[in-house]
């Protein structure tokens, strides 16, 4: 006997149990209620069980056919699962993907990227979304989201795209104004920005803990970031958002080495809903993004 017809007599199981008879369950799957009879027999015989016990009037289910349909059940999804899988792995990726982001991981990180993308897979239609805070995925019909810190949605999947160490950093005019701090101690005598009023991100992991009291606060990191360059001040900035500047030296860091590199602020997830099936344009996409990013 096939695996295939012993797949067919698990479907007209499943059809008998939930229509409750034979008959139904031939009428339903179109088939004779002879078929129908000796594939429930088939399957008695093979695991040496009653399935149902029937009367004139009805069949009922045994213990052990609550539990055997229980897991028949849970095994046909997985079967379908893995057949929808090969079956996208054979497709070019396509339809609508889109993608949500903080304003600066946006900016510096993913739109350069976003033309190789397009030429990979010509399929895929993007909408690129920034926002500032937290979003939830599902209202906001969003596919992946880059988060970058701790994850606190159990609800979430999350593949890791590496790590984007923070620097304290300021401009060459700020400094030759105000000068170039030496200690932690001394960051108290200096201009610092940070976030708007209450955020957490006002809390430096550096080797002493500073929570600054900022002198000009921003809700935006890219806000954050003109600042710095403006010679406002001095501020704790992702590394993602400043190579070109460190390169140009329009940015130079202050006090390297004192920003605690195991914090979890350092952490860059690509996220989706665990309840939904991971597509082939969202593995495509953070695949992409993996051996791309200058993190």
């Amino acid at each position: 006997m096939t695996n295939i017809s012993k797949t067919d007599d698990l479907v007209i199981l499943l059809a008998v149990f939930d229509l409750g008879g034979f008959t139904a369950a031939a009428k339903t799957l179109n088939h004779p209620v002879a078929k129908i009879t000796r594939a429930i027999q088939r399957l008695e015989q093979r695991l040496d069980t009653n399935l149902f016990n029937r009367t004139t009037r009805k069949v009922e289910p045994t213990e052990e056919c609550l539990d055997f349909v229980r897991q028949v059940r849970e095994g046909l999804k997985h079967l379908e699962q893995a057949e929808e899988t090969l079956q996208l792995q054979k497709r070019a990726p396509s339809g609508w993907l889109r993608v949500d982001a903080a304003s600066p991981f946006m900016l510096h990180q993913i739109a350069p990227l976003m033309a190789e993308f397009q030429q990979l897979y010509p399929l895929v239609k993007l909408e690129l979304v920034s926002n500032d805070n937290v979003i939830n995925l599902i209202e906001k019909r969003t596919d992946v989201a880059i988060r970058i810190g701790k994850l606190d949605d159990s609800n979430l999947h999350a593949t890791k795209l590496g790590r984007s160490p923070m620097r304290l950093m300021a401009s060459p005019n700020y400094l030759k104004t105000y000068g170039t701090p030496q200690s932690v101690n001394d960051l108290q005598h200096h201009q610092l920005i940070g976030f708007s009023r209450g955020s957490s991100l006002n809390k430096w992991p550096l080797s002493e803990p500073l929570e600054i009291n900022p002198s000009i606060a921003a809700s935006s990191g890219e806000t954050l970031l003109q600042l710095c360059l403006g010679g406002h001040g001095i501020a704790l900035i992702s590394n993602f958002m400043i190579g070109e500047y460190l390169k140009n030296g329009a940015l130079i860091e202050v006090l390297p080495g004192v920003v605690e590199q195991s914090s979890s602020r350092h952490d860059v997830h690509a996220v989706f809903y665990r309840n939904t099936a991971l597509s082939k344009r969202i593995s495509v996409f953070i695949e992409f993004l993996k051996t791309r990013l200058s993190l």
